[in-house]
């Protein structure tokens, strides 16, 4: 039985345990293309580590700065993978990536500061920087050419500017940056001295015809104000273990990251069975990333092109994640009012635009997350289908 087969989904336990606007949050009878979040089960060498650390029955404190074995796990794979260099002892695993971009933003943000956010992104960049006391200086990220269009930022950048984030790939585009791309944000940050809050969560899942490039591509010299932040939930489907990890090249700022992520006090830090499930994600199944990278291109492929068959719709095809992002302006509907319309009259669930998860620069788009088998991708897109054909005829819209 191939490791993507539908038939390996357990849609019984999902709906148990799946939270998160998925299986579980959803009504009966729903199909969610929702949160990003693989429907298969974990690698077995996951589960195998996790059991083999449970049955002898301890569950003692961990080293302040995590297990040396999964920083090295880590900062190994980091190299192989990305070619990052990254000393393990500047790299501090943490209970999630979003909280490690909450350390970073209250590690750099004083009040007033301003923190530079891309709209439509990840709302964590914006929450994060509102946390810490900063302002957030929103850049409208425009599409130009299939990637982001950078040219007005530096007219974006104030003297209370203090950072930028970087979310690469990008969610919800999935989009990767061009080496151009990172040499004029890195400029940028050296010529007004500001610190990046980089976010790599999704640098795993990127597609053949476009290749991933880090920040640290451009050397590890220039990246001394770079804290990065990476987790194993999208590529290896851990996210209820919040495993993560926020890393850097230089060590005083990282002294002042372990500073404010309270590890030293107990009050912070990721749990021990955590690590465990987090070295074997980096040591030993980097097959299963890979097994699963080639099931979601077929996945993106076959849901793209269906689609834009689709009428009044248009999707992007990405380069990397697991997501989907699709133009529904011209139903003339806010995000919001299209996904309740699809999940009351045809049973599915996908994520709305709008100011809540993405910003404003999202409202009249839809995310669809197709991490799950080509059987329920299919049967999702029958019904959204389905309920285009209905909004089409209700409005009485031309085709």
């Amino acid at each position: 039985m191939a490791l993507f087969d539908n038939s390996n989904i357990k849609l019984d336990v999902l709906k148990k345990r799946a939270f998160n606007y998925r299986w579980a949050e959803v009504p009966d009878g729903v199909i969610p293309l929702t949160a990003a979040d693989p429907d298969y089960p974990v690698a077995p060498e996951i589960q195998e580590a996790m059991m083999d650390y449970v049955k002898d029955g301890y569950f003692s404190y961990t080293p302040k700065l995590g297990y040396p074995e999964f920083r090295d796990s880590i900062s190994k794979a980091l190299m192989e993978r990305k070619g990052e260099e990254i000393d393990p002892n500047l790299i501090l695993p943490i209970d999630s990536a979003a909280r490690g971009m909450y350390v970073i933003a209250q590690t750099v943000l004083r009040q007033g500061d301003e923190m530079i956010v891309f709209d439509p992104v990840d709302y964590l960049f914006r929450e994060s920087c509102l946390a810490a006391g900063g302002k957030v200086v929103l850049f409208p990220a425009k599409l130009k050419d299939g990637y982001i269009d950078l040219s007005e930022l530096e007219n974006y950048i104030t003297p209370k500017t203090r950072m930028i984030g970087l979310c690469n790939p990008h969610n919800p585009y999935g989009v990767v940056y061009r080496p151009e791309d990172l040499e004029h944000i890195m400029s940028l940050c050296e010529k007004y001295n500001l610190y990046i809050m980089n976010d790599e969560i999704w640098s795993d899942i990127v597609f053949p015809e476009e290749p991933f490039r880090s920040i640290y591509s451009l050397g590890s010299k220039r990246c001394r104000r770079v804290m990065s932040v990476f987790g194993f939930s999208k590529s290896f489907g851990i996210a209820g273990l919040r495993a993560g990890c926020v890393y850097t090249t230089d060590e005083k700022l990282f002294e002042e990251i372990v500073e404010n992520s309270d590890v030293m006090s107990t009050a912070g830090g990721i749990a021990s069975i955590s690590q465990i499930a987090g070295t074997a994600c980096m040591s030993k199944c980097y097959y299963w990333v890979d097994a699963f990278l080639e099931h979601l291109k077929k996945n993106r492929d076959y849901a793209v092109d269906r689609l834009n068959q689709m009428p009044m719709i248009k999707a992007y095809r990405p380069h990397a994640t697991y997501l989907l992002y699709v133009d529904i302006r011209a139903f003339g509907m806010k995000s919001e009012e299209f996904t309740d319309y699809m999940k009351e009259k045809v049973k599915l669930a996908v994520v709305s635009g709008g100011e809540k998860f993405f910003g404003s620069g999202s409202e009249g788009y839809i995310r669809i997350c197709f991490a799950t088998s080509r059987e329920i991708l299919e049967e999702g897109l029958n019904r959204l289908e389905k309920g285009i054909d209905m909004l089409i005829r209700e409005k009485n819209l031309e085709k």
